[in-house]
């Protein structure tokens, strides 16, 4: 044993950094870029994060239970590939370069080495010779080829489309970037505009990527859900309403609707405002020219439309309906998106919530045409809720009496009679639009040139990098305002063209990076025999806010790569884990001022003061963590004051990982005892414990020798199944039984002790190792150790605990050895007090033994 004195305390932070020292020393993360076939992959990854500059208590919850599971399936003899890097392009960094005069370059770089430094502090399980960041020309420069892969396998396609347009800083928004109609920025009204953009033709994969949903066994069902309802399969028709008068040329109308059965419901056709006839219909009508501007105000975001009042103008167009003749009046309207469908909708207010609320504001007609059940049809009349569910249809010509379904079938096959309409399956999915005007992105490396069109950039002249000497002080794109790099000869016929100005969206960057980890330093964006080898990821990590896009555009980019040979696999991720949001109390003052946790003084009862007025504060419980409130957590601090070991134990300790937990400084100090505890545990008995490998006696040491196997067993089933805080409290069950065993047998002691220090490698691996280091010095590194396995004979119970009934009730237990004859089990349960006095001297009709659980007697 080492003769140097213990120090009276766990001294995290000698003892944290010298181990990582140590895990790098020996590479113990380190696995070839194509894994050698000796042990089964395991390929971890948790969604990279963006370079925001200092990590927050998400990114040490994401990352923590990533590197639980990457440190137990290393430990289960897995190779495992667990890389880290930089989600680095972005709107955030350019808006630093406006508003600080500090280049997106520099103020990108200075963040991702302060947030390195910081996650390197928690002690991950990273291999950090993979990382890379998505503004590294040696990244984006393979991103460029695999856009030109694309478009020549005809995935890419330029086309106009409708955007989100800010007249004052000259670009285009994000839906969430458009606040009450104003650019969250600039403050102006924004407005729609027609622009040509890059899209990814995702639609082309929309019924693989709606089918492969079933075989994604591993992921979550409410993801599965959501991407399924984002992806959209609808089947129903195309229907064709003819102008009642032509009008610019325009001589029908189509729509696109799930419900042809209610076409007898119509009441008015509404179109969007960006729709060719709500043009046509401006044409010397100002009252109608100056609705539209006001709809184009909203902006395309879905969720905007569906809040804001419904309202619309009334064209003085009227389209035939297909089946009866009649007119009916076209309106422009604000919630109908030109993006979805046809741009254009037929009005059936009996039968939908948003077309009966438009039409009660406007006066149209409400005719029912679905009959619910039970009802009488002389009777039944629309209120202020349409009927959306089936039923009978009435007041529908030859449709009258059937179902649901087959009026849409009937429906159908008479539009297809008449020349007027068509079943078709329809989708909600749009392709994906790429092109962003900003400078702090991935160039789209295209040529445009009045002679030759669109012309890909030359193979040898990538990367196409992004010029350094940019100017931020005029608004719109900078790259727009550079003539010297957007100026270029055609590499076809060497005439004047320019450059594409616009770059990649920041999904582009995210949708292959799990793919380069697989080789990040190769020539070649992906080396076939690394990215088969490892792909897909085994387990990917990451908050559900990402549930749609992000992954959904990954799918897409893995199935195309999958099309044109790259790689093997279709799908990216075979297991996905959503871990819930990390919350804290916010606090705020009577005049509206938020304060920060550190200005406030908590009392007992869980009320609260300003420290520095004395005044009460209101307290709100579970609240995200956020800067706007000031109820944020800096890891660092926590780090420094309670070590890296605490803050992820006390992660993983809370609540089960899927759902929101709170940060509270009383949970993080009762993970710090603990801490201390183990410390205690092991160096107040590592110098009087026999050597390693004695062998415990049987007797008085059996019952810690059980513990310690049920421990084990408890612990392994728990880090399979994600259950990390059942982990945790296995473990402080464990604690409570080696301080409460007999000392007779110091070789069971041992085992135990042992058994602590390689079950919290896992959660606590800094610790693990200084435990191990005084139980085994010399003996290397838990990292480095294989997983314990229980000895199924210590697990299982000795004796077992009968439930007795008499006629079905409950009347007492017993308790009898594993594997006692049945006849002894009766016997021993007839002979209990409240079971004779339950019987009374009956005679019994039936014995009934269901093993390990009840005994039953019928009397």
């Amino acid at each position: 044993m080492n003769d140097a004195p213990m120090p009276a305390r766990y001294d995290f932070a000698t003892a944290e950094p010298r181990w990582q020292q140590a895990w790098d020393a020996q590479e113990c993360f380190k696995v070839p870029d194509v894994p050698d076939g000796s042990r089964p992959k395991y390929y971890v990854l948790e969604m990279f994060p963006y370079p925001s500059g200092k990590i927050h208590m998400g990114h040490v919850r994401n990352y923590t239970l990533g590197d639980v599971v990457a440190r137990y399936k290393r430990a289960r003899g897995h190779q495992v590939l667990h890389p880290m890097g930089w989600d680095a392009f972005g709107l955030p960094a350019e808006n630093a370069a406006r508003e600080r005069g500090v280049h997106p370059a520099a103020w990108t770089y200075q963040n991702i080495a302060t947030m390195r430094a910081e996650l390197k502090r928690m002690g991950l399980s990273l291999e950090w010779d993979r990382e890379f960041a998505t503004c590294d020309p040696s990244y984006y420069g393979h991103q460029q080829k695999l856009f030109l892969d694309f478009l020549q396998a005809g995935l890419v396609e330029r086309k106009e489309s409708w955007v989100n347009w800010d007249p004052v800083d000259h670009t285009v928004l994000a839906n969430e970037q458009v606040i009450d109609g104003r650019g969250w920025r600039s403050g102006a009204p924004v407005e729609k505009k027609k622009l040509s953009q890059w899209f990814f033709s995702i639609t082309k994969y929309a019924p693989e990527l709606l089918s492969a949903l079933e075989t994604l066994d591993r992921w979550p069902e409410r993801v599965k859900l959501m991407q399924a309802n984002w992806i959209g399969r609808s089947e129903g028709a195309r229907v064709r309403f003819a102008l009642e008068r032509p009008v610019a040329e325009i001589g029908e109308v189509e729509v696109f609707t799930t419900r042809p059965d209610t076409l007898f419901g119509m009441s008015f056709l509404a179109v969007a405002a960006e729709h060719p006839l709500a043009a046509a219909a401006a044409e010397g009508n100002p009252e109608i020219a100056a609705f539209i501007a006001e709809v184009r105000a909203l902006g395309t975001s879905e969720a905007a439309i569906e809040q804001a009042e419904k309202r619309g103008i009334d064209t003085g167009l009227r389209v035939r309906h297909p089946f009866t003749g009649e007119t009916h009046p076209v309106w422009i309207a604000n919630f109908v998106l030109m993006e979805y469908g046809t741009g254009a909708i037929f009005g059936c207010p009996s039968g939908d919530q948003r077309d009966l609320d438009f039409a009660r504001k406007y006066g149209l007609p409400v005719p029912p045409v679905i009959l619910p059940p039970g009802e009488d049809p002389s009777a039944f009349a629309i209120g202020r809720t349409a009927y959306t569910d089936d039923g009978v249809l009435y007041n529908s010509g030859f449709l009258d009496g059937l179902s649901t379904e087959a009026g849409k079938r009937a429906a159908i096959d008479a539009l297809e009679a008449k020349g007027q309409g068509k079943g078709i399956v329809n989708w909600r999915l749009r392709d994906w639009g790429v092109s962003r005007q900003r400078y702090w992105g991935c160039p789209i490396p295209v040529i445009h040139c009045e002679a030759c069109g669109v012309v890909p950039v030359p193979a040898e002249q990538l990367p196409v990098t992004l010029p350094e000497d940019v100017d931020f002080s005029k608004p719109g794109n900078p790259l727009d305002h550079h003539p010297g790099w957007k100026n270029v000869p055609c590499p076809r016929c060497g005439a004047a063209a320019r450059r594409e100005t616009d770059t990649f969206d920041t999904f582009v960057d995210s949708s292959w990076y799990f793919a380069r980890f697989t080789a990040p330093k190769a020539g070649t964006p992906l080396v076939r025999e690394a990215a088969n080898g490892w792909l897909p990821v085994d387990q990917y990590i990451g908050g559900i806010e990402h549930a749609i896009l992000h992954l959904l555009y990954s799918r897409f980019f893995t199935r195309a790569l999958h099309g044109m040979g790259h790689i093997d696999t279709p799908e990216p991720f075979a297991g996905l884990f959503t871990q819930g949001m990390v919350q804290h109390a916010s606090y705020r003052t009577q005049d509206g001022r938020w304060l920060a946790p550190d200005e406030v003084e908590v009392a007992a009862d869980g009320g609260a003061t300003d420290k520095a007025t004395g005044l009460a504060v209101t307290v709100s419980r579970n609240d995200k963590m956020s800067k706007s409130k000031r109820n944020t957590i800096d890891p660092g601090a926590i780090i420094d004051h309670y070590g890296a070991d605490t803050a992820r134990w006390f992660i993983l300790s809370d609540n089960p990982p899927d759902r929101d937990m709170e940060w509270t400084e009383a949970g993080v100090s009762g993970a710090s005892r603990f801490t201390q505890r183990l410390w205690r545990l092991v160096s107040g008995a590592a110098d009087s414990l026999p050597p390693p490998g004695a062998v415990p006696a049987e007797g008085a040491a059996r019952s810690l020798r059980r513990a310690t196997h049920r421990t084990i067993q408890a612990v392994t089933e728990a880090l399979e199944s994600f259950s990390f805080n059942v982990a945790v409290a296995r473990i402080h069950e464990f604690a409570n039984a080696i301080e409460q065993a007999a000392a007779e047998d110091g070789a069971a002691r041992r085992e135990a002790l042992e058994a602590v220090a390689r079950l919290i490698s896992p959660m606590m691996p800094h610790l693990a190792e200084e435990l191990w280091s005084m139980l085994r010095p010399g003996a290397g590194l838990v990292a480095t150790l294989p997983w314990l396995e229980a000895e199924e004979a210590l697990t299982r119970a000795d004796s077992l605990t009968l439930a007795v009934q008499v006629l079905g009730k409950l009347r007492g237990t017993i308790e009898v050895p594993v594997g006692t004859d049945e006849a002894t089990i009766f016997a021993q349960a007839e002979a209990e007090e409240n079971v004779q006095r339950a019987i009374a001297g009956r005679p019994i009709r039936k014995r009934i033994h269901v093993p390990g659980r009840i005994v039953n007697f019928v009397v």
